[in-house]
């Protein structure tokens, strides 16, 4: 594990990850989020809004934030819950994943405090590993019910992905569907376009999907591939226009260079008995497209990649 942790300009202390390509990765002890993914050329990969609040108790508006014990507004907590706003530890015991000596990998631990028992009347521990390998960013979260008595909780990872412009990406692998829809008090529907394009604001969490999603960007002739485990739906927010202006941490034309695909399990909660751990797993990674041209099949993205 990593010792070398850093502090930036904001003064959050973080792990720095590189790999042999020359990707890396940036990881802040607040929030256990990632804030950066780079790959070999330099490009940021994840998107961070240009207004957004590095400051306790706000959560950052960007990369990859923890949602747990909730996600949204579904119950009574504050909004995606209280993980994405702690500050978590270096794990020293990731038992029982093998212990990472690895310059490229890192382990974080949260535990509940007497002030999240009084919201949250539960124990638990919350662990995530985040590493970087051949230029794909993988995570494995887990959560052990330390407590008497069994619990359930939400759980999602929020990929803020950096886009060039989202009213030209697509995204492959939700097609035929159900998801709830926020924007219509979450009535249920079912996918009916081929592929999900976006103009105009979109707030949805699909449920039972693929363990592989693909998103196509055409400009950049880029296709980010998310692969996932243990997180049965997927969540899919852009703001758009007028939501984005009324958002006071995220800039007013920030929406066209974002896409929140995250990987969840919303519909149907984790239930753990004491002392039981749930395992999820989450890999990010990038293939070159020249879909806009129409030489690339998404579904051979989909379902060609190893």
């Amino acid at each position: 594990m990593p010792s070398n942790i850093v502090h930036g300009t904001d003064g959050f202390p973080r792990v720095i990850l590189t790999d042999t390509t020359g990707s890396s990765a940036e990881v802040l002890l607040y929030g256990g989020q990632v804030v950066s993914w780079k790959n070999e050329r330099r490009e940021e990969l994840l998107f961070m809004s240009t207004k957004a609040v590095r400051k306790p108790p706000k959560a950052i508006r960007g990369g990859i934030p923890v949602c747990f014990p909730e996600f949204g507004n579904f119950g009574s907590l504050e909004q995606h819950g209280f993980a994405r706003n702690r500050l978590w530890s270096l794990d020293s015991n990731p038992s029982p994943l093998s212990p990472s000596n690895s310059q490229s990998s890192v382990d974080l631990i949260l535990k509940s405090t007497q002030q999240d028992v009084r919201t949250w009347p539960w124990r638990f521990e919350l662990r995530l590993r985040i590493s970087l390998s051949d230029g794909k960013l993988t995570l494995i979260p887990r959560v052990r019910n330390t407590d008497s008595k069994p619990f359930s909780f939400m759980f999602a990872l929020r990929n803020y992905l950096s886009v060039s412009d989202v009213s030209e990406v697509r995204v492959e692998g939700l097609e035929t569907l159900d998801y709830f829809d926020n924007l219509m008090q979450r009535e249920r529907h079912t996918e009916q376009a081929d592929a999900i394009t976006f103009d105009g604001e979109i707030d949805r969490v699909y449920l039972c999907t693929p363990t592989k999603i693909a998103i196509i960007d055409h400009e950049k002739k880029r296709t980010i591939v998310l692969r996932k485990e243990g997180m049965p739906d997927a969540a899919v927010w852009n703001p758009w226009d007028k939501k984005a202006k009324a958002l006071p941490d995220m800039g007013d034309e920030d929406y066209e260079t974002m896409l929140c695909v995250d990987s969840a399990a919303i519909e149907t909660p984790i239930v753990l008995k004491p002392f039981e751990e749930w395992r999820g797993r989450q890999e990010l990674s990038t293939v070159s497209s020249s879909y806009c041209s129409g030489q690339l099949d998404p579904r051979k993205v989909l379902h060609g990649l190893s």
